[in-house]
């Protein structure tokens, strides 16, 4: 049992990181700095309920919030650039944070150990959960109401003035400066909402594993953040959590047996993807369908 609670929160964080990459990829913009962004709020989360003694909410709040200000300062210089050269810029963003937790060392005495960030050896000793009783199962359904409430909000945004706008840039953006859309406040805006849910998402998971290191947020987790929207589509965000149950479910874990091989598999898989639906596996078209049967079943 205590498997499947596990990998439903690998899938509940990994919904975080996809939605995160939704929001940006709304504005038409290709970005790879979501691992960065995850990287920060997952040491900001862990160093305040470890070294501070912050409470768990507060302490993610907080790495969202530092996530989120740094996407923000990001993203006037990155967003300047379009295409492929907005993609190198945030790859190297990702790796500037990345090396930056590799030589970061902050270390406080604790009793008989020493806990904090130590450099390439990782942050270890992120105990909240254990040592306030939470349960695998606990665990699971806090990051499920967490990813519950993201998705509410992404979803009224997207039947919100806000949503249309986002789309409105992200579908022509000379048609939306026209129409008087301030396109770097626009983009800038999706970047920092994007930056906040990764580094939320980065806090859950620096305390559900309880051991980050800087290898753990490298350019295949942000390869992963935008493979999850793109494959899933942009209608809605139920797509985005549709492509994280088939990849993590699927491929990850009910493929493990071919070891290495799955890589190939999910660069077949998106390949495949953009060129049968190029709109994603849940587009408008299918979206408006499952409407149309709901709605018939109702009444």
């Amino acid at each position: 049992m205590d498997f499947y609670l596990g990998l439903l929160q690998i899938m509940g964080v990994h919904t975080l990181l996809g939605l995160s990459a939704y929001v940006v990829l709304q504005t038409g913009q290709v970005s790879l700095a979501q691992a960065g962004f995850m990287a920060i709020g997952a040491y900001i989360a862990a160093m305040l309920t470890v070294l501070s003694g912050w409470p768990l909410i507060a302490a993610l709040i907080a790495g969202a919030l530092v996530a989120g200000l740094t996407a923000c300062l990001v993203g006037f210089p990155a967003l300047r650039v379009h295409g492929l050269m907005l993609v190198v810029a945030t790859i190297a963003f990702t790796e500037i944070v990345r090396l930056f937790f590799f030589n970061f060392d902050y270390q406080i005495a604790r009793g008989s150990l020493r806990v904090g960030p130590l450099g390439g050896e990782g942050f270890r000793q992120i105990r909240y959960f254990p040592e306030n009783g939470w349960t695998t199962l606990h665990v699971a359904i806090f990051i499920g109401t967490v990813v519950a409430l993201v998705m509410a909000a992404l979803w009224w945004m997207d039947r919100s003035r806000a949503g249309a706008v986002l789309r409105a840039v992200g579908e022509d953006e000379i048609a939306a400066q026209s129409c008087g859309i301030n396109l770097t406040a626009v983009k800038v805006s999706a970047m920092t909402a994007g930056g906040a849910i990764a580094g939320l998402a980065g806090g859950l998971y620096a305390h559900y594993t309880t051991h980050i290191e800087q290898s753990n947020f490298t350019i295949l987790l942000a390869t992963f953040a935008i493979a999850y929207p793109i494959l899933g589509g942009l209608s809605s965000v139920f797509g985005t959590v549709a492509a994280v149950i088939f990849i993590q479910g699927f491929l990850v874990e009910g493929l493990r047996f071919l070891g290495d091989w799955r890589n190939l598999l999910f660069g077949a898989l998106i390949v495949l993807v953009m060129n049968i639906r190029p709109s994603g596996l849940l587009d408008a078209r299918t979206m408006a369908t499952l409407r149309r049967l709901f709605s018939r079943k109702e009444h």
